[in-house]
């Protein structure tokens, strides 16, 4: 597989992630909220609150995508092994710890608040591991990204 057509997967991945998340942060959840509501009215104060919450946490998951695509377009152009990359990829980074962080302290502090359940609590233990696995991944690429563009840049001075 080529680079221009690497670009283009990666591409049409991303725009597929973009997608779903909109699927899934403006219709799924809020239909799923609906019903809950509708079963157990008295969570009808909790309703709002969580929504705000969730599409609080789509953005950095928006701005991981920005920079996913960032990534795809510098890799279409054969620049793959560039300080550009491992930026991104270290925004990637950040932005899953930050995301991680608010999501668990989100959680929590609506236990504190009696908006939370503690099984959703526990549930959210998992988001949190997933969260923490991509930051983990992100930033082990961003310093073996980094390694490959100083070999890159070193090879092409002495040529």
């Amino acid at each position: 597989m080529n680079q221009k057509a690497l670009s283009r997967w990666l591409k049409g991945i991303v725009l597929g992630m973009g997608v779903c998340g909109l699927i899934l942060y403006f219709l799924v959840i809020p239909i799923a909220g609906d019903s809950l509501v509708v079963q157990y009215p008295e969570f009808s104060g909790r309703f709002w609150p969580w929504m705000i919450f969730l599409w609080l946490t789509a953005v950095p998951c928006y701005a991981v995508l920005f920079w996913g695509w960032s990534i795809a377009s510098e890799i279409g152009q054969d620049r793959s092994f560039t300080l550009k990359n491992a930026r991104s990829l270290k925004w990637i980074m950040v932005a899953a710890i930050g995301d991680t962080v608010f999501f668990f302290a989100g959680n929590v502090i609506f236990l504190l608040a009696d908006i939370n359940h503690p099984a959703v609590l526990l549930a959210s233990i998992l988001v949190c591991f997933i969260g923490v696995c991509i930051a983990v991944v992100a930033g082990s690429l961003s310093h073996l990204v980094t390694k490959a563009a100083g070999i890159v840049e070193e090879n092409e001075a002495y040529i």
